[in-house]
């Protein structure tokens, strides 16, 4: 693409750091002032390097645009341009007043250069400006004049730069989407005239990518869930990346990671992958071949960027790294056939698909290209010195070429010679090394010069583990030699390099696809290794309106792992999960968001059997969070005020953080929110009361619609020791009266014990009469009853069951509905004796109490 340059100045904000500040100033790429508005100073405590990204992701150069509608629920373009990849995402969303999927799209892609209009920035910043600021660490906000988000602008670049079969097809998807293609505009401006970076025609990954499509992830839960990094440990592989992460190309682990991110909520997409990791799992052949076809595979993704970005400034470094992507490129395609190989017999959709964009016609166009131009037995080389030498023979025969090849030829064995001559004639045992900023050295023992001086011949010289590393001043003239003749080679060779790379130009929309197919067969190939490992029990999961999952494990910690089993539905869809500390209830609940997040990946998981609804939103906040109850209430009123769509959230031990009073109200207020928001939910709390408590309006929690209380048990024994059996259990946690049990333990007073036990005992039958006599509770219980039927009958429609055997089944379930219609009906009308059994068991406790005050003050 050739942009001329405007005659008007291109504002933007550069960005500096002075004594831990972020300070913004504005300033035009022609020198002149510009028009951009200057930013405040805010404090950068705890802004991360681009090397070291919030989740993990690698080192990549992301220029992102960002542009909205305003009003109360404002309409967000985004584009993101990944330079270092070549890919560039266009999106438009609707979003609320708290910007949730536009922060979630930004934490995502992880840009390191942010542009928004001037006018949004301050000294009057948007809204929008403000949280972009608050909640993105580590990119730089820069203010860039309104003339430069024009959509027209955008619509050409999409033209210039998308490949040709996509052009159409893009101009359909951005149509309505001004933001998205104003974005873009924006973007790839900035790129061009800011970083004087240009893209050749028809040759950039443009995608449109709507906001459905994908389960939408926010920071907090990627962190708390661990789905990329260890929070303890940075470097551990113990996460939910670090155990999926079989794969063998650097393309594949990008989109591994992207997908983990984004879990796909197509269902169709997600049953090609399941079918794919079933046949690759079931044909050892076929899957150990792909897998030895993939080891040679270098990082095309980036080659590829690297043949279609045009620097306006040329330099010698840049001819040879082109000989260099030239000769990356032509091992690559040849790596393909082994792969494509592979793959012969394959039946299910999508390895069918990656096998046909691997068939040897899609690349012979590219192959043959570089065979016209490099010489058949160059190929690219991993160390410095033989890549150079490849680099100076890659190209055809020609005149002035051969004089240059032999000069570098006879100055490469003067050296050789000259290193064999000063061994003579100083009697030592130097060898010859090669690297890229010193060329050729020589390296010696340092105990060579043991009982004698070292020559004089030698200079620059310096120790390093155990050895002297130095030169001489005729090896440094020969290394100026050969330098010199390599770049002439270089040089003389660019043209035709460049003619070469030109014509490849016109294959990068195959090369690329061939590329995304690898990448996709490689995570495919991933995930079949897990389902395979001897280590691993893993199942092809199902896709329907429940989670249902047997023997089910956590992905992360399997040692010593005790399987549990999980149902949730939309009549038990909120599960207050209780029980004492240490004894599973975190791991419980993470273990069922993080094999959801498995399934919408694609790969199988580990259990006996699972079944999952596809979520579009996870929602997680963990005990580990210093201010959880913060969070979670901000999202229970964003939930409230903007009807928030969540399908499934991960509460762990919510209001620990305060006194037991207030913990347990933040806890109650909360949880009502999230029964009425009708997502599944998995509330652990080490509050009891929860599932037992009488909300406001006498409305019961552990008898709300959809409400179901499991435990993680613990065993008493006689002696008073407790074992944790970390299985889940149907009711909230027993009391077993813990306290008392370490009292006996430390030696109190057999009677203070006794009285103890009897005061326990007395309240808690005080606490089941009152529940038991309620008449809204039973009412309570009547509706969750019959739902439970409703829910029950329609799965027995839909099951596998018919004749003798179904209408058996339903008399069985008959018989047991009206028992328990019946144990409900009895409960109420026997209120007016519990009550009488009520007001003597509160005497009784009345005595107890005075018991234990006397025992105490004895």
């Amino acid at each position: 693409m050739a942009t001329s340059r405007p005659s008007t100045s291109y504002s933007y904000a550069s960005t500096s750091y002075q004594n831990g500040y972020t300070i913004s100033t504005s300033q035009a790429l022609d020198g002149r002032p510009g028009t951009a508005r200057p930013g405040t100073a805010r404090p950068s405590t705890g802004r991360r390097s681009r090397a070291s990204s919030t989740l993990g992701g690698e080192s990549e150069q992301i220029i992102c645009a960002v542009n909205e509608s305003r009003g109360v629920s404002p309409t967000v373009g985004l584009s993101f341009v990944n330079i270092t990849t070549g890919e560039a995402v266009l999106s438009q969303i609707c979003d609320n007043q708290f910007y949730a999927r536009t922060l979630n799209k930004l934490q995502v892609f992880e840009p390191t250069v942010i542009l928004v209009i001037s006018t949004c920035g301050p000294p009057s910043p948007s809204k929008m400006y403000l949280v972009i600021e608050e909640n993105i660490i580590g990119a730089t906000i820069t203010l860039i004049d309104r003339k430069y988000w024009v959509e027209s602008a955008g619509l050409e670049f999409i033209q210039q730069l998308a490949f040709m079969e996509d052009v159409e097809a893009l101009k359909v998807a951005v149509e309505g989407n001004f933001f998205a293609t104003c974005c873009f505009a924006a973007a790839l401006k900035y790129i061009d005239l800011k970083m004087s970076l240009t893209f050749a025609f028809h040759s950039l990954r443009i995608k449109y990518q709507p906001s459905e499509g994908s389960m939408m992830i926010d920071l907090s839960t990627i962190q708390s869930l661990e789905l990329i990094q260890n929070i303890q440990n940075a470097k551990s592989k113990d996460c939910l990346f670090g155990v999926m992460n079989e794969t063998l190309t650097p393309m594949g682990a990008r989109l591994l990671r992207s997908n983990i991110l984004q879990p796909s909520t197509q269902e169709t997409v997600l049953k090609q992958r399941y079918e794919a990791v079933q046949e690759l799992s079931s044909k050892e052949d076929m899957f150990y071949q792909t897998r030895l076809g993939l080891k040679t595979i270098q990082d095309i993704e980036k080659l590829l960027t690297s043949l279609i970005i045009i620097p306006t400034q040329p330099e010698i470094r840049r001819s040879e790294q082109s000989i260099n992507n030239i000769l990356m490129l032509k091992s690559f395609v040849q790596s393909v056939m082994p792969i494509y190989e592979a793959l012969a017999g394959a039946h299910s959709e999508l390895i069918v698909i990656i096998r046909e964009n691997c068939r040897p016609e899609n690349t012979k166009r590219t192959m043959d290209f570089i065979q016209e131009v490099i010489n058949e037995d160059v190929t690219f080389q991993q160390k410095p010195l033989d890549l150079r030498n490849q680099r100076t023979y890659a190209s055809g025969v020609s005149g002035l070429l051969d004089v240059a090849r032999q000069t570098f030829k006879e100055a490469t064995e003067d050296v050789h010679q000259h290193v064999t001559d000063i061994n003579q004639r100083f009697e030592m045992q130097a060898e010859t090394r090669y690297e890229n900023s010193r060329r050729y050295y020589l390296r010696l023992p340092e105990g060579e010069f043991d009982g004698r001086a070292v020559p004089d011949i030698l200079v620059n010289r310096y120790r390093k583990k155990g050895f002297i590393e130095c030169q001489t001043l005729d090896l440094m003239k020969l290394n100026k030699r050969i330098e010199d003749s390599h770049q002439e080679v270089v040089l003389m060779s660019d043209k035709t390099i460049q003619a070469l790379i030109d014509n490849i130009l016109g294959e990068i929309p195959v090369l690329f696809r061939v590329c995304e197919s690898i990448a996709m067969l490689d995570m495919i190939i991933a995930f079949a290794q897990l389902a395979t490992s001897a280590t691993n029990n893993y199942v092809k999961p199902e896709i329907i309106d429940c989670i249902a999952i047997r023997s089910g494990r956590h992905p992360v910690h399997k040692e010593k792992f005790i399987p549990n089993d999980v149902y949730a539905s939309a009549q038990k869809r909120f599960q207050i999960i209780t029980g004492c500390n240490m004894s599973g209830k975190s791991t419980y609940i993470r273990s069922v968001a993080l094999t959801t997040v498995m399934a919408q990946v694609g790969s199988f998981v580990p259990a006996e059997y699972a079944s999952f609804s596809l979520v579009h939103q996870l929602f997680a906040r963990v005990s580990m969070d210093d201010s959880i109850e913060a969070n979670v209430s901000t999202f229970a009123s964003e939930m409230r005020e903007t009807a928030f769509i969540l399908s499934l959230a991960i509460i762990d031990e919510l209001g620990r953080g305060t006194s037991s009073r207030d913990g347990l109200a933040i806890a109650l207020s909360i949880a009502e929110a999230l029964v009425d928001s009708r997502a599944i939910v998995f509330f652990a709390t080490h509050f009891r009361e929860l599932g037992k408590l009488v909300f406001p309006l006498t409305q019961i929690m552990s008898e709300r619609v959809g409400v179901v209380n499991l435990h993680l048990a613990v065993d008493m024994s006689e002696d008073n020791t407790m074992t944790m059996l970390y299985k889940i259990g149907a009711g909230f946690v027993q009391e077993k009266h813990y306290g008392i049990a370490l009292a006996r333990v430390v030696d109190f007073p057999p009677q203070v014990l006794e009285v103890a036990d009897r005061v326990s005992n007395a309240l808690d039958a005080q606490a089941a009469a009152k529940k038991q006599s309620s008449k809204a509770f039973a009412l309570a219980r009547r509706r969750k009853l019959v739902l439970g039927l409703k829910e029950t009958l329609n799965q027995a429609a839909n099951g596998p069951m018919e004749g003798k055997a179904l209408l058996s089944w339903l008399r069985r379930l008959q018989d047991e509905f009206v028992r328990r219609m019946d144990q409900i009906d009895n409960d109420v009308g026997s209120s007016d004796t519990e009550e009488t059994v009520m007001d003597n068991e509160e005497s009784q406790t009345g005595d107890s109490r005075r018991e234990v005050s006397a025992d105490t003050q004895g």
